[in-house]
């Protein structure tokens, strides 16, 4: 591949090719009645063997489009418009993206696996769940029903499921936290290396939620697969991230380790999200959300665009759209007052004072 453009990231762990999975520059757009939707906008990051790395923000920032980017299922309307998908396995690098359809259709159960974040709708609704097993691996390489039965059954214990009920159910005879459990046992019956979330615990009340993060934790540490765990529940993405990426309107703005984005948090709007959760410690405070909302993705303002929202921003920041830059160990942000909110990440968020009026 191009070193130079499947480069290091310094904010990354290793070296690249220690990566499982390299992403360089992805643009994804969607073509709509008024315009392109810039969904997707210049994001790099890398995925390393056993990582477990989380995607957060609003619903609406590009999380999920990258995701199903990243194994070209993406909607006929989305396009690529630019960027790079490296794959490694076996010493052997391969472009996702340059893979004809015989070769994604294996890329994407074998390599790679992504839980959808509809339990329901990821069924067919007339097919038992033992058929649909059977199916999906059927889809990616040649097999019989008694090898995918056995498959099944182990992996559907793992899930703390009764393997001969649900193997014999249609998906409308299962609760939700069971349908989620199917979809996650679904999604390693080839036992792919990386497997993509998305959302998985939507809709499912808060203990079901318990018992997915702790099934999904204890099967990463038996299977040792990476996990990229897309939500915008920023509780569930702490407990289960090594590393953490922020996005907002199609970029990552901040990249660190899930303590230096928790702890330490150096964009804005990382901040403005962890002061709009409440917290199980400490004392009652009153909860203060980010003013405004998300820009419009056919139509960007100009520089940063957060900067509309952001009590940190000035002029610059409204003219120029800063780079994601190196600002410490496994530790990116783009932001040009990164270090002004390292200062003020104690001071509630509707106490920080708006800094419009100078220049950077």
């Amino acid at each position: 591949m191009d070193d130079a453009v499947v480069r290091k990231l310094p904010w990354c762990r290793g070296r690249v090719e220690e990566a499982l999975l390299s992403v360089r520059n992805m643009h994804i757009e969607y073509q709509a009645e008024r315009g392109q939707v810039k969904a997707v906008r210049g994001v790099d990051f890398d995925i390393v063997p056993g990582e477990n790395l989380s995607l957060i923000g609003e619903s609406g920032s590009g999380k999920t489009t990258l995701g199903l980017g990243l194994i070209r299922l993406l909607v006929k309307t989305a396009t690529i418009r630019q960027g790079q998908i490296v794959y490694r396995r076996d010493g052997v690098e391969r472009d996702v993206l340059a893979m004809d359809e015989d070769e994604v259709r294996h890329f994407r159960w074998q390599e790679c696996a992504m839980v959808f974040q509809s339990a329901l709708s990821a069924f067919n609704p007339v097919l038992r769940i033992r058929d649909q097993m059977h199916e999906t691996v059927k889809a990616h390489r040649p097999t019989t029903r008694s090898e995918v039965d056995n498959i099944a059954r182990s992996l559907l214990t793992r899930v703390q499921l009764e393997p001969d009920r649900v193997l014999r159910s249609y998906p409308h005879e299962l609760s939700g936290g069971m349908r989620q459990r199917v979809l996650i046992a679904m999604s390693l019956l080839l036992n792919p290396p990386i497997v993509i979330l998305d959302e998985p615990t939507t809709a499912l009340d808060i203990l079901t939620q318990r018992t997915i993060i702790d099934l999904l934790r204890a099967l990463q540490n038996d299977m040792q697969f990476a996990m990229m765990f897309i939500s915008h529940d920023l509780s569930l993405a702490a407990e289960l991230a090594d590393h953490v990426a922020t996005m907002y309107a199609g970029r990552i703005v901040e990249y660190g380790t899930v303590n230096q984005i928790f702890y330490e948090p150096r964009h804005p709007y990382t901040l403005g999200l962890i002061k709009a959760v409440p917290t199980v410690t400490g004392g009652f405070e009153d909860l203060t959300s980010i003013a405004g909302t998300p820009p419009d993705l056919i139509d960007l303002p100009t520089g940063c665009k957060f900067h509309i929202r952001c009590p940190f921003g000035t002029e610059k920041c409204a003219r120029e759209e800063p780079d994601l830059i190196h600002i410490g160990p496994e530790h990116a942000a783009a932001c040009y007052h990164w270090e002004e909110v390292e200062r003020q990440s104690d001071v509630p968020w509707d106490e920080i004072r708006p800094a419009r009026g100078g220049d950077a």
